[in-house]
């Protein structure tokens, strides 16, 4: 038991001071995101292992139809307007960038922020400008493999302090985002902690 309650601190701990950075280097807060899901009692769609056992691609699994979730994408020849509203369409904050000439082919990642630091900021044309001219490019890309733990993945957001990262084996199979990794965390202290309380009240023998 005193294992179990070690962990809960050592991982709320982690969590608080990744949201925190967020916090004290974002205008976006995750305060309302983060006491949504420690105050709900959410039904967790990954089974529980702990948290040090979550890895990414069962974070992929629960987001879209199929078993890798639902990837859009755009080109670098895209007009940044069409981006933004595939972005509006299917209620997403990033888009994995592709090369014209291959689709397998990562370019980089367009995010919202893209979009208002570089075009509405600067008083530019969205529909004269194409995604290659304000996407992060592939060099700079930060990116987690399906087999990424989730604890590692929230660590490269707090410091690297972006909000998505694509998920690329061989090929890019997804991406994910700080909304996903710290519900996915909440989820699993939420089922330690009912576990422990079960363990309390003499539930376990």
């Amino acid at each position: 038991m005193q294992g179990v309650a070690k962990a809960l601190r050592f991982h709320g701990n982690r969590l608080k001071h990744a949201v925190l950075q967020h916090m004290s280097t974002d205008n976006l807060s995750l305060v309302n995101l983060i006491s949504h899901f420690q105050t709900t009692s959410p039904t967790s769609s990954i089974a529980f292992k702990g948290l040090e056992n979550i890895t990414v691609s069962e974070i992929l699994k629960t987001k879209g139809k199929d078993e890798a979730g639902e990837l859009y994408t755009c080109r670098t020849s895209d007009r940044v307007y069409d981006a933004v509203q595939n972005m509006m369409q299917h209620n997403i904050g990033a888009l994995v960038v592709v090369k014209p000439e291959d689709d397998n082919q990562v370019a980089g990642i367009i995010t919202e922020r893209d979009y208002l630091r570089k075009i509405v900021v600067q008083e530019r044309s969205s529909k004269d400008t194409r995604v290659g001219d304000i996407m992060t490019d592939e060099n700079k890309l930060i990116t987690v493999t399906s087999n990424t733990k989730i604890l590692k993945a929230m660590e490269l957001m707090s410091d690297k302090h972006i909000r998505h990262m694509p998920v690329i084996d061989k090929s890019v199979v997804g991406i994910i985002s700080i909304v996903d990794v710290v519900k996915a965390i909440v989820d699993q202290q939420h089922e330690e902690v009912k576990r422990l309380n079960e363990f309390i009240r003499g539930d376990y023998y």
